[in-house]
């Protein structure tokens, strides 16, 4: 009988071998130990109620296993050499998105120093109209520092967890990163080396194939999964500024800049979409959100401050754009800064632009601010209800008038409700 291939044998089986207890050529094959058999072999008590086939028969067998298995590998070997492609890019994401959450948060809290500052400031002039207390100044001094203090106390809270979870995140990656290499260079090695099998005569295919077989097999139930990394989103600033509501401007909505499928209600306040004309063009599978108006009012200086209803809207835009559209609210997109809101099924996705970001944002939001700070070239969305910082953009060169702007999403086919409400101010402006 012959001898037992072992798993670790290199050398092939020669064509001409014979079995070195009989003499005999091997005509069959034993599935259960994996060797080679002539037929007196064949006969023996020892393979009586094993599975047995022809060396032919079992090496097309094996090689039509093999083939199926390279298939699976050839698939599994695109979705690492994939992984690894976004757990390199997502790298640099993180590193970006880093940096972007850090220029947001020092400009927000440099925005709130300026706008306390400022309120001091007010503070005293006013005092100082009804009486001359050298005290006065004093104490207006250490309550504005006892609030910058809190401030930079918090700013550095919040830049010391972001800096934390950017390292976290970037460990993760770079783990998940070598992890995946590895998975990648092992299955293109199994690849090649079953590749190389089908290829082989009947006799030496068969040597090691449960071995082959199994390790491919091995490597088929790795798990090949990216990265969980914590969304950056938990670094977000907590709190509006006093101050904001002070800087609350009544604004209303310019009917000659209206898209024909919107409609305007008698205030000014309110815009809903009406009846889809049939001049429009509706684009199935894409959001159009070509159906806008703009504020009546427009701002070249100062700090303006106004909030939205957005909470009957399921897609809707807010934000400001250059005083340069049409009649008919059209405008080129590099003159807009928007935030923008869709619900998907069951989930709410939430954009800024420029550049097109997502926004991580957990639930529905049913009131948005918007602040524009001219001189200091910032913008920035809040979420009203929970009273947090959705987006800011810092350092932008404005050149004229700029205008509130707001758009609903023209829908496909079907019919909807939806509306954007702008608020009344809570104080006079």
């Amino acid at each position: 009988m012959s001898k037992k291939l072992n798993p670790q044998l290199q050398h092939n089986i020669r064509e001409d071998a014979y079995c070195e207890t009989h003499l005999e050529p091997p005509q069959l094959f034993c599935d259960n130990d994996q060797v080679t058999l002539c037929g007196k072999c064949f006969q023996s008590q020892e393979h009586k109620s094993h599975v047995v086939y022809g060396i032919q028969e079992a090496a097309e067998n094996y090689r039509k296993l093999f083939q199926e298995i390279l298939n699976t590998l050839r698939m599994k070997l695109d979705v690492a050499k994939n992984i690894l492609t976004d757990e390199q890019e997502r790298m640099r994401v993180i590193q970006e998105e880093e940096q972007n959450f850090k220029t947001m948060i020092e400009s927000e809290y440099s925005m709130q120093f300026r706008l306390l500052s400022e309120e001091n400031e007010l503070n005293f002039l006013r005092l100082h109209r009804y009486q001359c207390d050298s005290n006065i100044r004093g104490v207006s001094l250490n309550h504005l520092n006892r609030f910058a203090t809190e401030l930079e106390e918090k700013s550095q809270e919040m830049l010391q967890r972001l800096h934390y979870l950017g390292r976290e995140n970037m460990n993760k990656l770079k783990e998940s990163e070598v992890k995946i290499s590895e998975q990648l260079c092992s299955l293109q090695r199994i690849t090649s080396e079953l590749k190389n099998k089908c290829a082989e005569s009947a006799l030496t295919l068969l040597q090691n194939a449960r071995y082959y077989l199994e390790r491919s097999e091995s490597l088929l139930l790795q798990c090949l999964e990216p990265a969980r990394i914590t969304d950056l989103s938990s670094c977000q600033v907590r709190g509006m500024n006093p101050m904001l509501p002070v800087l609350q401007r009544h604004i209303t909505l310019d009917p000659e800049t209206v898209h024909p499928c919107l409609v305007l209600s008698e205030d000014l306040r309110r815009v809903r979409v009406g009846n889809i004309q049939q001049g429009v063009l509706c684009h199935p599978g894409r959001l159009d959100f070509s159906a806008t108006v703009m504020g009546l009012e427009s701002f070249t200086s100062g700090r303006h401050y106004w909030e939205v209803d957005v909470e009957k809207a399921t897609r809707w835009q807010l934000g400001i754009s250059e005083d340069s559209a049409d009649r008919k609210g059209n405008m080129p997109e590099a003159s807009k800064v928007l935030l923008t809101g869709s619900l998907m099924g069951t989930n709410y996705t939430f954009w800024v632009f420029p550049p097109l970001k997502k926004v991580c944002l957990r639930k529905q939001m049913l009131k948005v601010g918007v602040f524009l700070d001219y001189e200091y070239g910032q913008i920035s969305f809040y979420n009203v209800t929970e009273r947090s910082l959705v987006y800011n953009f810092s350092s932008l060169t404005f050149q004229g008038a700029l205008r509130p702007i707001f758009s609903l999403c023209i829908p496909n086919g079907d019919m909807n409700s939806d509306s954007l409400t702008i608020s009344l101010p809570r104080v006079p402006s």
